[in-house]
């Protein structure tokens, strides 16, 4: 058996359909039905002749890739999808052959059956080289680097195995740059704001943002860890309530419902949810209802919060917190 990382569209476009009718798909809708093909030369040259112009290297990376998919993954195989929407990753189970689906959804054409395992396991359950392999530019590729699937098969029974580190684990050969220094960031906000110390790093935010804060001191916080209000104390609209999570579990609906009810005691009109280790799809699903009055933030997003506001963070925030922006060249498709 053998554990493969096999992604569902550049910005995520094809992982919910993927997740919903319990299939792991790729892109390259161009190409037809390719359950007849027996050899990579005969796949070679089929996708030559729908994707005319392109370089041998590009060929032979996409053929490779698509022969991975059709022929090399095998049933009871691992697969993992990094999500797109959401800090998480996706693991399933493999179920059966490759097949040409036209009855899932308009993007959705070469398909294997995926028993999908977990669909919320936050990036921040895995270690950091284990997400410098699911980082890889790739569609298609099987992760095999530092006894990968027993770890992975590990996580899923919730008795994760530690991988006795150096200092200079190997990047994959082409890495998503972006990716990489996201989970880097993650890494070390997990170890240095554990606890009470992530609503300080929220707040910082919120104050950056101009609003006027006051949190709530570590222990039972009656459903609220941050009040949040605009205007020079802090009396105007929008008023919110922060409700904010730390634990690596994907917070379910319920805590999105007391939030809700929290708002209401405050008399606040916006809510803010953040959850270090994400939500569940049903959360999600209620929050979408909830749009006009409350956001969730789970890594990702506040994540992202920090490196748009950086720079009016406070210094000691940014002492705690150093980071530095760079440019990267974007690598060619």
């Amino acid at each position: 058996m053998a554990l493969w990382m096999v992604r569902a569209g550049r910005n995520g476009e094809q992982e919910e359909g993927a997740l919903e009718h319990g299939v792991a798909t790729i892109g390259w809708n161009e190409l037809p039905d390719l359950s007849s093909i027996r050899s990579r030369d005969e796949l070679k040259e089929l996708y030559e002749e729908h994707n005319p112009g392109e370089t041998k290297m590009q060929v032979a990376n996409a053929v490779g890739q698509l022969w991975a998919f059709i022929s090399r993954i095998q049933r009871d195989d691992l697969v993992v999808l990094p999500l797109k929407t959401r800090a998480a990753l996706a693991i399933g189970r493999v179920t059966g052959p490759y097949a040409y689906r036209v009855d899932l959804s308009p993007n959705i054409h070469h398909a294997r059956p995926v028993e999908w395992t977990r669909t919320d396991l936050p990036r921040a359950a895995f270690e950091q080289d284990l997400l410098y392999s699911f980082g890889a530019i790739m569609t298609v590729c099987q992760i095999q680097r530092n006894d990968a699937e027993r770890r992975v098969r590990a996580i899923l029974a919730g008795q994760p195995i530690t991988w006795p580190l150096g200092g200079d684990e190997e990047l994959p050969e082409e890495p998503d740059v972006e990716q990489v220094a996201r989970d880097q960031v993650l890494g070390y906000i997990s170890t240095h704001f554990k606890g009470h110390a992530l609503a300080r790093l929220v707040e910082a935010v919120l104050q950056a943002q101009g609003y006027v804060t006051r949190v709530s001191e570590p222990g039972p916080d009656g459903g609220v860890d941050i009040l949040a209000g605009a205007g020079p104390m802090g009396f105007d609209h929008p008023r919110l309530c922060v409700q904010v999570k730390s634990s690596d579990s994907a917070s379910d609906v319920n805590v999105l419902r007391g939030l809700k009810g929290t708002m209401g005691d405050f008399g606040a009109q916006q809510g803010l949810l953040v959850s270090w280790g994400g939500f569940t799809r049903p959360t999600v699903e209620e929050a979408r209802h909830a749009f006009f009055a409350v956001r969730l933030w789970d890594s990702d997003g506040l994540i992202e919060a920090v490196l748009r506001n950086y720079d009016r963070l406070s210094d000691s925030v940014q002492a705690e917190l150093p980071l530095k922006q760079i440019w990267a060249l974007v690598p060619e498709e």
